[in-house]
């Protein structure tokens, strides 16, 4: 039991610390590119409904019943966009809920990160816990952005349930690829895993039926760069909190039993 005790304080400490600095990181960098995105789709909604409030003939009655200086087009737009779920306001909910979301994320993966060191023999110092972090990364960021880079507000993209099922088997594939090259104890073991961790990229990623959009290359791109620059501090960091924590936690649980009389 103390063993759960020491893994459950770590990971809160070290996920949820590391979800609230990425958080900030995330308000810095990703979110002023995703409003600026949500300005593209915007005016990119917008433009269907002025062409047909222009076609329509105009009604007076219709106009006033759709509300002071708004037009009976732009109305059914607000419908329908309302229609598509609920979505937080700018400003003090988006962030918060980011930071509450981030801290989250965070807890979870240190959950995984220590059950998956444990098998391994546990998290010995910061330097492991960074070499750890390194493989969190490369299992949840860079194997999955290989064929699902991130996407910004009316970018095109495939099915959301193949999608997710591409990254998840994407994800354990490089997992468990890469436990056989690191601990796989025959050269076979460690072809096996470098196949495994090729099969879905052979399979390749869902894709979009077209790839027209609004979103202008270079945003895109730095979307990727400011995202991929987050999840590698979140990882390291992440790690090397776990690794520092772990064994300091796991001192003081065992402590007061050595102290005890014989």
């Amino acid at each position: 039991m103390s063993l759960f005790r020491t893994l459950l304080f770590t990971a809160a400490l070290a996920g949820i610390g590391t979800g609230v600095v990425v958080a900030g990181i995330h308000m810095v960098g990703t979110a002023p590119l995703i409003l600026k995105a949500e300005a593209y789709e915007e005016a990119g909604d917008a433009a269907p409904a002025a062409h047909t409030h222009d076609a329509a003939p105009h009604d007076d009655a219709t106009t006033h019943e759709a509300g002071a200086g708004e037009t009976a087009a732009t109305a059914v737009a607000a419908h329908v966009h309302d229609d598509e779920g609920w979505e937080p306001a700018n400003g003090f909910e988006r962030n918060g809920l980011t930071f509450v979301f981030m801290a989250l994320t965070g807890f979870g993966f240190a959950l995984l990160l220590l059950a998956a060191s444990e098998l391994a023999g546990g998290l010995k110092d910061w330097r492991q816990g960074i070499v750890w972090g390194f493989a969190g990364f490369a299992v949840f960021t860079i194997a999955p952005q290989i064929g699902l880079p991130p996407e910004l507000p009316a970018m095109p993209a495939a099915d959301l349930m193949a999608r997710q099922l591409w990254w998840i088997g994407t994800a354990a594939a490089t997992a468990t690829g890469l436990g056989l090259l690191v601990f796989g104890r025959s050269p076979l073991l460690a072809a096996l895993g470098v196949a495994v961790i090729v099969v879905p990229h052979a399979i390749g990623a869902p894709q979009p039926p077209s790839y027209e959009t609004p979103i202008p290359e270079a945003l895109h791109h730095s979307f990727v760069v400011a995202s991929t620059v987050a999840s590698f501090v979140f990882w390291v960091l992440l790690g090397g909190l776990c690794g520092y924590l772990r064994p300091r936690f796991a001192a003081q649980a065992s402590a007061p039993l050595a102290a005890r009389p014989a």
